[in-house]
């Protein structure tokens, strides 16, 4: 004779079936817009796309391999105390893992300076490859990295590079994640002007520099003047001290309220590889102490000319010069 079931059994199994799918439909409701809305109807549709096509792009990104595993080195970058030891000591193992192939050793460049800057700002950072650009989403200024909830990344994270401000995390699916850059046009970032101090926001305009509009329209600003990230809230999106750009342009100041500002984000938006999400904060601001180190002006060469008198020539004349 067959045993009958537990009662308790059969409750169990249907309300773990029942659990399954409502997780579900949860994550077919999840509402959170690519570009900053939270309202979208359609990012149910993207949290499944990550979902799906996620691990299909990290297939594709580890054939980069040994980078891969050398990034995967840098993703905890350890405890806020003595990160800069810590990232230096890492560094050094990543040279030993990458080589001298001339590929790698591009890569080795990137992380470089990447660890560079983590350490100078003192950012808990976790590395990422990017595997995707924003066309196949169907956004122009996005990339997808090879890191997503499973690693610890959120949304509204902020993305650098070695060179400075990437952009901020969107989206995020298990295995991967979709990043803004910043100079999509519906991109902000409140920045700061170096040593002066002056505040304003920055927004991207796809291929051409940063419009910037500074809170003080009479400021004093001038080209080749820095701007570095102010920094929000609790750090969200943006932590502070993150290289953005240099004035190339400013506006005329006629009285406004604000004075416009265009700059040269120091970050090639077209030549992404390799980039590092912030995942901890630093403990202070950090300033100015970020930004790479101006250039020395290049001396003016000088010439030096010899006069002697020649020897056909008269007593009281004509001298000529060589050089």
């Amino acid at each position: 004779m067959r045993r009958a079931r537990p009662p308790h059994v059969r409750d169990t199994r249907e309300s773990r079936l029942l659990l399954v799918l409502l997780i579900a439909v949860a994550f077919a409701l999840i509402t959170v817009d690519i570009r900053g809305g939270e309202d979208s109807p359609v990012d149910g549709a993207r949290q499944g796309a990550a979902a799906v096509f996620g691990p299909i792009e990290n297939g594709v990104s580890a054939a980069v391999d040994p980078v891969g595993n050398a990034v995967s080195a840098i993703r905890d970058s350890g405890e806020r105390h003595d990160r800069l030891a810590a990232l230096e000591k890492e560094n050094a193992a990543l040279k030993a893992k990458l080589g001298s192939d001339d590929r790698n050793t591009s890569r080795l460049k990137q992380l470089d300076k990447m660890l560079k800057i983590a350490g100078e700002g003192q950012y808990g950072i976790k590395g990422a490859q990017v595997i995707a650009i924003g066309a196949a989403q169907g956004f122009s200024w996005t990339i997808t990295v090879d890191v997503g909830a499973n690693d610890g990344i959120r949304r509204d994270m902020t993305v650098l590079n070695g060179d400075g401000l990437v952009g901020r995390v969107t989206t995020v699916g298990p295995h991967t994640a979709t990043v803004l850059l910043a100079n999509d046009p519906d991109f902000t970032v409140g920045t700061r002007m170096e040593a002066g101090d002056e505040l304003g926001f920055a927004s991207g305009q796809g291929d051409r520099p940063l419009r910037v509009e500074l809170l003080n329209g009479k400021a004093e600003v001038k080209k080749g003047d820095r701007l570095v990230t102010f920094g929000s809230q609790a750090d969200k999106p943006f932590v502070p001290g993150v290289p953005v750009g240099v004035v190339s342009r400013v506006d005329p100041s006629g009285g406004d309220l604000t004075r416009t500002l265009y700059v040269t984000p120091y970050v090639s938006f077209t030549k992404l590889d390799i980039v590092g999400i912030v995942v901890e904060a630093p403990k202070k601001d950090p300033r100015d102490t970020v930004l790479p180190a101006k250039p020395k002006p290049t001396p003016t060469p000088t010439v030096t000319v010899t006069v002697t008198p020649s020897a056909n020539a008269p007593a009281g004349g004509e001298i000529q010069q060589e050089q």
